[in-house]
C-alpha cells in the first residue's frame, strides 16, 4: 500500500489530507499535523527544523512520500529536507503554481512568515502584485473562530488599502485560505481567478508516485 504523510502546523493541512484520500482512496494517507508547534514554527521557520524533523521523523525512509502542505515550511525548509534526506521523497505547496499569469495584477493574500522567504520575493519578482497579510486568520481557521463580520471587515480593510490597484488573480497563500475560496470569490468577482496550490500539489504527487492523473489538473 501506498504511505503519504503530509504534514502542516494547522487546519490547511487537514483540507490538503482530504483532497488526498479522495484521489488516493487506496493509499494510507497519515495526518501529521503539528498544531502546539504552530506559534514557534511560525515565529521562527527557520529556527524549528528540529521540530519538523522530529515531527517526521518515524516516517523517514519508510513513506513513499511526504508532503509539506504548508507554503512557508515549504518555502524556507523544503530544499534543506531534501538535501540532508536524500532517500526520502519530499514535496511541498509552491508560491508560484502554473496558473499565475505573469504580467496581470496578482494579489497574494497570504502571512507575513512567508513574506520573509526567497520564494516570495522570487514571485514578486514575477509579476505586478500587491500582498494582504491576514496574520491572525489561520489560527482563528484553526479554533473554528472566525466569523463573517470579521472576514468582511478585515477584507473591506484590505481592499480599501489597495487603492487603484484591481487584482485580476488572487494567490491563497496558506492553506487554511482555500476552504473560504467561495467567499474570497464574492469579494473580488467571479471574473477574478482564484489560485491556491492544492491541484499543483495534487499533480505532483501522481507524477512523484508515477501514477498517471486521470483528471490532467492543472
Amino acid at each position: 500500500m501506498i504511505k503519504i504523510v503530509v504534514f502542516d502546523i494547522g487546519y490547511g493541512g487537514e483540507l490538503f489530507a482530504d483532497r488526498l484520500e479522495t484521489e488516493f482512496p487506496t493509499a494510507e494517507i497519515i495526518r501529521v499535523i503539528s498544531w502546539r508547534n504552530a506559534e514557534k514554527i511560525t515565529n521562527h521557520p527557520l529556527g524549528t527544523r528540529k521540530i519538523v524533523e522530529e515531527a517526521l521523523r518515524p516516517y523517514l525512509g519508510s513513506a513513499d512520500l511526504i508532503v509539506i502542505a504548508n507554503y512557508f515550511i515549504s518555502a524556507f525548509n523544503l530544499r534543506y529536507l531534501r538535501r540532508k534526506y536524500k532517500k526520502q521523497s519530499f514535496i511541498g505547496f509552491t508560491l508560484r503554481p502554473s496558473r499565475i499569469v505573469a504580467g496581470k495584477p496578482l494579489l497574494i493574500l497570504t502571512e507575513r512568515p512567508t513574506t520573509r522567504s526567497i520564494a516570495y520575493f522570487s514571485l514578486r519578482r514575477y509579476t505586478a502584485s500587491k500582498t494582504v497579510c491576514l496574520d491572525d486568520w489561520p489560527r482563528l481557521i484553526d479554533d473554528g473562530e472566525l466569523t463573517q463580520e470579521k472576514f468582511t471587515n478585515d477584507l473591506m480593510v484590505a481592499t480599501k488599502q489597495l487603492g487603484d490597484f484591481t487584482p485580476k488573480q488572487v494567490f491563497l497563500a496558506s492553506g487554511q485560505f482555500t476552504e473560504l475560496m467561495p467567499q474570497f470569490r464574492e469579494v473580488f468577482g467571479h471574473n477574478t481567478r482564484m489560485i491556491d496550490s492544492f491541484n499543483e500539489t495534487i499533480n505532483s504527487v501522481y507524477k512523484n508516485l508515477n501514477i498517471k492523473n486521470p483528471k490532467k489538473q492543472h
